[in-house]
């Protein structure tokens, strides 16, 4: 058996001797991207700049990591450990495919690596709960330690490199601008 499948059941297998501890961990796999994706409808409308450009140095974190993940995904992949191993503590439904890297993890990392460095002081908010989501991934069965450390690692680096990028990029500036423009407007109409 190898080092990730050895390390998978350790952490699964926690479910087991630990049960009353499954529905925070299944509530971390499943549904707490919904509370992600409301964090960032918050930061979005506080209608300040900088929340703003952390909003969109988010997205654009995610969406270079999933480039990084998709193209890992071309040179390895394997099924999830409840396809592949015995005696696994499947704790969701989920469906049979590629899971390397891990989807989930991409997400919650590249989102809150992001807000760690746009809101410094609120690291030890964000940096847990990325991981936290990514160990809830193993805890209910469908992904093996390395889906999500290679998962973490890629969002990582995309949100170091949209970090440094993003504040210059003139796009972003000229966008935001005109959509404060636009929502200063309607704000007066309604008014």
């Amino acid at each position: 058996m190898s080092v990730n499948s050895t390390l998978f059941q350790t952490i699964n297998d926690l479910g087991k001797d630990f049960p009353f501890i499954n529905p925070l961990f299944i509530f971390l796999a499943e549904y707490m991207l919904y509370f992600l994706a409301l964090f960032l409808l918050i930061f979005w409308f506080t209608r300040i700049y900088h929340n703003r450009l952390m909003v969109i140095q988010a997205a654009l974190s995610f969406i270079l990591a999933e480039c990084f993940g998709k193209l890992v995904s071309t040179l390895h992949s394997n099924y999830q450990p409840f396809v592949e191993l015995k005696d696994v503590n499947l704790l969701i439904v989920k469906e049979v495919n590629n899971s390397f890297p891990s989807d989930h993890t991409i997400v919650f990392f590249s989102i809150c690596v992001s807000f760690a460095l746009m809101r410094k002081h609120q690291w030890y908010i964000w940096l847990p709960l990325a991981g936290l989501v990514g160990l809830s991934r193993i805890w209910v069965g469908v992904h093996y330690p390395a889906d999500v450390a290679v998962g973490a690692l890629l969002a990582t680096l995309a949100a170091l490199i949209m970090y440094r990028i993003t504040p210059h990029l003139r796009l972003v500036r000229l966008s935001l601008e005109k959509y404060s423009q636009f929502e200063n407007k309607v704000f007066r109409i309604n008014n």
